[in-house]
């Protein structure tokens, strides 16, 4: 049997609009009245974002001093995760479609993220993506978890998945981030970086994924040729 453990955000959830909307709310709720910013463009903020500028540059790069960058910086991290801005996120194109095709297939589906129960459901239902992850292939933090720090976490949660699930044949993990690598490398999991989420090919590289690929479905492909060329 062949298991693909996949993250959520980013390889399925397309989150720029969310990250870029609260940036806006933050922006507008830190300045001063009258105080001129410099309101980034989408692209701008993804492609900073992206390549992991901390949330206090953006906020000086925006306009901000350095006090306000601070207050800017602890704002969003208290406001990126509310439901009221999770309605904002997306479905990647071809993800959905990619999913029901590993279905389909019988590939065994898992999730892992580093979303609370209630923002992972809260998107199972908004896009009825519930059907591709029963609750025992659903590894997310529960609502009252205390995070640390993602590439701490997420291979805490990782070793929990594989202390759980039956036994693979072959297990790959398909991420968007650092701690995806780390969580799928500390355990000796074959790990594919996709570009459609919140790191660019540069940060992935650092990390030496055993594959880069576009989105999801390309990443699938990638993991199918790789075994195939074993067997």
């Amino acid at each position: 049997m062949l298991r693909l453990i996949t993250d959520f955000d980013g390889p399925i959830m397309d989150v720029s609009e969310r990250y870029y909307r609260v940036y806006q709310f933050c922006l507008e709720q830190t300045k001063r009245p009258e105080q001129p910013v410099r309101e980034l463009s989408k692209s701008k903020f993804w492609e900073l974002k992206r390549t992991k500028v901390p949330e206090r540059q953006i906020g000086i790069l925006s306009g901000l001093d350095e006090a306000q960058a601070r207050k800017f910086a602890r704002l969003r991290r208290q406001t990126v995760h509310t439901l009221s801005y999770l309605v904002y996120d997306r479905p990647i194109p071809s993800a959905v479609e990619t999913l029901e095709r590993l279905q389909k297939q019988g590939i065994d589906l898992v999730v892992m993220t580093m979303r609370r129960v209630r923002e992972l459901e809260a998107a199972f239902e908004q896009y009825d993506l519930r059907k591709f992850f029963p609750s025992d292939r659903c590894y997310c933090l529960s609502d009252d978890y205390v995070k640390t720090a993602d590439v701490e976490d997420k291979p805490l949660l990782m070793e929990k998945a594989l202390r759980e699930l039956p036994l693979a044949a072959d297990t790959w993990m398909i991420g968007d981030t650092e701690a995806d690598i780390i969580a799928a490398k500390t355990h000796n999991i074959k790990v594919v970086g996709v570009l459609s989420g919140i790191r660019d090919r540069e940060r992935l590289e650092q990390y030496q994924p055993d594959h880069i690929a576009k989105n999801l479905s390309e990443a699938v492909d990638l993991v199918m040729s790789a075994i195939h060329a074993i067997s």
